[in-house]
């Protein structure tokens, strides 16, 4: 999904709308977000049931969305959401790094899964990243992924094998991150991330990030078996 244009050719921002209880977050969130030229707070909501009624009455391009809402849970929200508008891109926010909140996030139809401890930069990236097409997780979920998918090896025994430090570079791959990112945060050399990138490709034989995505959640790196 990109944002349509306008009739002079500019692209329109993209329109997000805010689901938390805490109205001085949803006020911060606002600020920080219209200050970034294409994007643009279109509702805001503080209950769970409140943003099904908005959502079907304003069809934003993006939704960020609290785990923990007063009367139906975010999760619940998104799986209502993603069954009935799937074009709609859901980011779950959260205060924990828990790995059954991430799973069922995903399960449920997010795109991404932002901790609340994050900078604002990293909301930011996550935002334009579903926008994208890509799935996009905090770097902390990333590495508890990793960890959980090492100790369950969800991996057919008679399929291919990544080891750890390419299902790591995997799961950046379809965070959203480019090979210069993925090595500055890994603190490896780029020429690394690049031959990681090609025995990924190579041991899978998927060559897109769509691709790639499917195989991390269908092999247990994002999701429980």
């Amino acid at each position: 999904m990109t944002a349509p244009y306008e009739t002079g050719g500019m692209p329109m921002p993209l329109r997000i709308m805010l689901t938390d209880d805490h109205q001085m977050f949803r006020e911060a969130l606002r600020v920080i977000l219209e200050k970034q030229p294409d994007l643009v707070v279109v509702a805001e909501s503080g209950s769970g049931k409140e943003t099904l009624r908005l959502v079907e009455e304003i069809r934003p391009d993006i939704l960020l969305l609290d785990v923990a809402l007063p009367d139906l849970n975010g999760i619940e929200v998104a799986r209502r959401i993603g069954g009935a508008y799937p074009d709609i891109r859901m980011v779950v926010l959260s205060g924990f790094a828990d790995r059954s909140f991430v799973v069922e996030s995903l399960k449920a139809g997010a795109r991404a899964f932002v901790l609340k401890s994050s900078g604002s930069k990293e909301l930011i990236r996550a935002i334009r990243a579903v926008n994208a097409g890509h799935v996009f997780l905090s770097p902390e979920v990333t590495s508890l992924a990793v960890t959980a998918g090492s100790a369950t090896d969800g991996v057919d025994e008679n399929g291919p094998r990544l080891t750890p430090r390419e299902k790591e570079v995997l799961l950046r791959i379809v965070s959203g991150e480019r090979s210069a990112e993925i090595a500055e945060r890994l603190g490896i050399a780029l020429a690394t991330v690049e031959v990681h990138r090609r025995n990924i490709r190579r041991k899978l034989q998927i060559f897109t990030v769509a691709g790639l995505t499917r195989y991390a959640i269908r092999e247990g790196l994002l999701r429980d078996n």
